[in-house]
């Protein structure tokens, strides 16, 4: 059963902060909260292009053939606003027709109900026709006292969970993830959560890391070896358990949330991509548009709390996206899927105009000057990939 300090950490597992009590949060978010108003998409589209991919037969270690993925925390009712079954599978069935092949879920967004529903779409396709990625560390019990709800999931399935990092503990986590599907396979598992910024661990992070090197990571190793999945790496949202990871193991693929944006970059772009660089390893990007910040919503990386440096970014670069005839989210979307160490990006979506505006964001000519303003204003790294 989990704790009161899990549940009262809960939101700070992804990036909340610490000091708010999981209610006083949710609280919040109901009050400001909701779908929001749609970002429109501008600049010209090229109605033609197709969404990127990977030459996969380039690549040790495995990686994914779709570039643009979704990713299904919004799925599981995340940030309190509440989806219903028919909406989310109405938006899944747009992200297919718009061809995405690339999904990437877990256990813990809405306590399953993120699985079920990916479910309800992936598990009438065939297996070889899509990318699907879930997460181990957290193990699911049903209750008939199911957790309060929490700042992060509401209507959430009635599950407890407990932190598990060890081989058998993974073993079940992945079989419970393919029933709650209905699939035979996953092609990416990520160890999860697995950082300081997790309230629930704090620097206990460690202790639970050290059990991922007995269990999990040795495990995931050998279901990859067998062919039982295709490839394993770390879902976090601060480097620090990657950095310690290769320096012990060969791991293929990292999703990095909230790590590589348009805003906040460098530390990813100057230390943790040259270190995946060199050893062959890939990026998926988690929250390329900061929870949501960049789309318009009044958050920033799954908090309430807008730091000023931020707004002003965001507003000197909308300024200029204004000026060459786009919009920020637009470029936020082609700014993380650039650089050659990234291999997906996976940003969220609750309904079906979201989705769409997405993909119709990847197909947008940004012009060179765009980009070149914003290293001269210092807006982006000198460095830093940009879209040819």
């Amino acid at each position: 059963m989990v704790s009161r300090r899990h549940f009262i950490k809960a939101g700070a597992a992804l990036g909340v902060g610490s000091f708010l009590g999981a209610s006083a949060f949710a609280e919040q978010l109901k009050i400001k909260h909701s779908t929001g108003k749609l970002m429109p998409t501008k600049g010209p589209i090229d109605a033609s292009t197709a969404l990127p991919t990977n030459d996969v037969s380039k690549y040790k270690h495995y990686r994914p053939e779709g570039r643009m993925g979704l990713g299904g925390l919004a799925a599981g009712n995340g940030f309190n606003t509440i989806s219903s079954d028919n909406e989310i599978l109405t938006m899944l069935n747009a992200a297919w027709d718009s061809g995405i092949r690339h999904f990437d879920t877990s256990p813990f967004y809405g306590l399953s109900l993120s699985e079920r529903r990916f479910g309800d779409l992936l598990r009438n396709k065939k297996r070889e026709d899509y990318v699907l990625s879930s997460k181990v560390g957290r193990l699911l019990t049903p209750s008939s006292e199911p957790l309060e709800n929490s700042w992060h999931w509401a209507d959430h399935s009635p599950f407890h969970y407990e932190y598990d990092y060890t081989a058998s503990g993974t073993r079940r986590s992945i079989e419970d993830t393919l029933h709650r599907i209905g699939v035979a396979s996953l092609d990416i598992v990520y160890i999860h959560d697995l950082s300081p910024q997790n309230s629930d661990m704090g620097e206990d992070w460690i202790s639970y890391f050290e059990q991922a090197a007995k269990g999990a990571i040795p495990e995931l190793t050998k279901m990859r070896d067998e062919g039982i999945i295709k490839g394993w790496g770390f879902g976090v949202n601060t480097p620090h358990a990657v950095y310690k990871a290769l320096e012990m193991s060969d791991p293929d693929i990292c999703l990095l949330a909230l790590q590589y944006s348009i805003l906040d970059h460098k530390q990813a772009l100057n230390k943790t991509f040259p270190m995946l660089e060199e050893r062959g390893i890939s990026a998926v990007i988690g929250a390329p548009l900061n929870g949501g910040f960049l789309a318009g919503r009044d958050r920033f990386n799954y908090s309430p709390s807008i730091p000023d440096p931020m707004q002003q970014k965001f507003d000197n670069i909308s300024a200029i996206a204004k000026k060459h005839g786009i919009d920020i989210k637009t470029a936020a979307l082609q700014f993380a899927e650039a650089p050659s160490t990234v291999s997906g990006i996976v940003p969220g979506a609750r309904t079906a105009e979201q989705v769409e505006a997405n993909v119709a964001a990847m197909k947008v000519v940004i012009p060179d000057e765009f980009w070149q303003e914003l290293k001269a204003n210092n807006l982006i790294e000198e460095n830093a990939p940009v879209p040819a």
